[in-house]
Order: C-alpha cells, then sequence, then structure tokens
C-alpha cells in the first residue's frame, strides 16, 4: 500500500473529510488531495499532526510498505528466469536514490572487496551455494543496520 493509500484510508476511517483535515492543519485541501495521490509528502511534522489527528502511531500511518502476504504473492508468482532479468538495485533506487549513485563515490570498491571476500569466508566455511551464500550476508547486514537503530533508539530514548 502506497503512503497515500494510507492516508486515505485512515482518514476515511476517521469519518473526516479533505476539508476538514485540511481546516485541522491548516492547510489547503488540494494539498490533503496531493499526499493521498502520493504527489506529494507531508513533512514530519505535519505527518505527526496527521498521526494524532488519525488516531493511529507515526509508524502505523507511515507504514506503506506491501505486507507480507503482498510479498509471499509476488514472489510465488516470480520464477528463475524471470527473477535473474530483474535489476533490483534500479527498483529499490526508486525509493532509496543511493542506489543508483553510491558506486560512483571514492573508495566504494574497497568496499565491494571486503564484501566479496566475506563472502567467500561464508560459502567455504559454510560449504553454501553462491545464492545461500549472498542471501545470509545480506540478512546479516539488514540484523547489524537494525542493530544499530535499535542501539539509536535507546541512547535518545534513556
Amino acid at each position: 500500500m502506497s503512503l497515500g493509500n494510507s492516508l486515505f484510508n485512515a482518514r476515511k476511517k476517521s469519518g473526516l473529510s479533505q476539508e476538514a483535515v485540511a481546516e485541522k492543519l491548516g492547510v489547503s485541501r488540494q494539498t490533503i488531495s496531493k499526499w493521498e495521490l502520493d504527489e506529494t509528502l507531508p513533512d514530519i511534522r505535519q505527518s505527526k499532526r496527521l498521526s494524532n489527528l488519525y488516531h493511529l502511531t507515526l509508524d502505523e500511518l507511515i507504514d506503506f510498505d506491501m505486507d507480507l502476504k503482498e510479498i509471499e504473492e509476488i514472489m510465488a508468482k516470480t520464477d528463475e528466469k524471470r527473477e535473474e532479468r530483474i535489476d533490483w538495485s534500479s527498483a529499490w533506487s526508486r525509493r532509496y536514490p543511493i542506489l543508483a549513485s553510491y558506486r560512483s563515490l571514492p573508495g566504494m570498491d574497497r568496499y565491494l572487496e571486503q564484501v566479496s571476500i566475506l563472502c567467500g569466508r561464508v560459502k567455504a566455511e559454510f560449504g553454501l551455494s553462491e545464492l545461500d551464500t549472498f542471501l545470509v550476508v545480506k540478512d546479516m547486514v539488514y540484523r547489524a543496520y537494525k542493530g544499530s537503530r535499535a542501539g539509536r533508539s535507546a541512547e535518545h530514548n534513556p
């Protein structure tokens, strides 16, 4: 679900019109419409005010990722040949623009070499296939990222 759909659904559940929301936030009805159509995004302050207005946490309001069931359905329909043709970096770069540009950063090739060495070590030590090695290392990086975010949250919320 897109952020716009999430905003639209939250507004409808609250029984509010675009005009009513616009008035409460001090913006135009067209602004609310643009948010709900994914033409523009509310800033963080407006997002917080929307979450309060709709009686949702900010996380609930901005949780515009596909839900797990949708992802599983897409994965079940994607065969290996089709998957090999997908440029995942390009697809994800629409949401995370850094994926389209990081390769040109000076010195980035050193890190690619280090990741390749890590993959080789994990593959050899655990006897994994290339794909399984990639998936395991990718998951380890994700877990490290989540752990660092949790650590930062704890620092800011003693």
